[in-house]
Parts: C-alpha cells; structure tokens; sequence
C-alpha cells in the first residue's frame, strides 16, 4: 500500500532545497526506487515536501542518503506525518 509522507522540516529555505536535490542526484539519489510523487511546497519562505512512497521500506532506504545531507545543510527534516494513501487522481 503507498503511503504519502508530509515533511515541515525546520531552516528548510529554498536554496537549502535546491542543494539538497543536487546532492541527491550527486549520489545517485535523484529519482529513488519506490518514490511515485515529489512535491516541494513553499510556505513563509521555507520548503515543506509531500512525497508518495511505495512503501515504508522504500522510503527509509532512501532515508539513508536524504537525512546526512539535510544535516550537513543544517536542516532538520523532522518527524514527518505519515499516512496510508486511500486514491491518486492523475490530471
């Protein structure tokens, strides 16, 4: 069952984001296996992030790569909310 992920992480600005994303395909990590969505949202300046997953185990393995380099930014990801994905509507 996909779950979708919703990440309020703290000090997460814009240009922290757009690091963390070239980091990311730096390691291989641009387009992990598992994820099907990524959204970046922009609220009072900093970037919050809804992903949907395939599954938990997906995510943490991703994790792995994503967690260092967000504290090597100095941004927390923070616990995110988690939830099972009951519908996707596509268009």
């Amino acid at each position: 069952m996909p779950l979708g992920l919703y990440f309020s992480p703290s000090s997460f600005t814009k240009a922290r984001y757009d690091d963390t994303i070239k980091r990311l395909e730096a390691a291989g990590a641009g387009a992990p296996a598992g994820r099907l969505y990524h959204c970046a949202l922009e609220a009072d300046g900093l970037i919050q992030v809804f992903d949907v997953w395939d599954s938990q185990e997906s995510f943490e393995a991703f994790g792995a790569t994503l967690v260092p380099i967000m504290t090597e930014l100095g941004a927390d990801p923070g616990t995110p909310m988690i939830s099972p994905v009951h519908n996707i509507i596509k268009g």
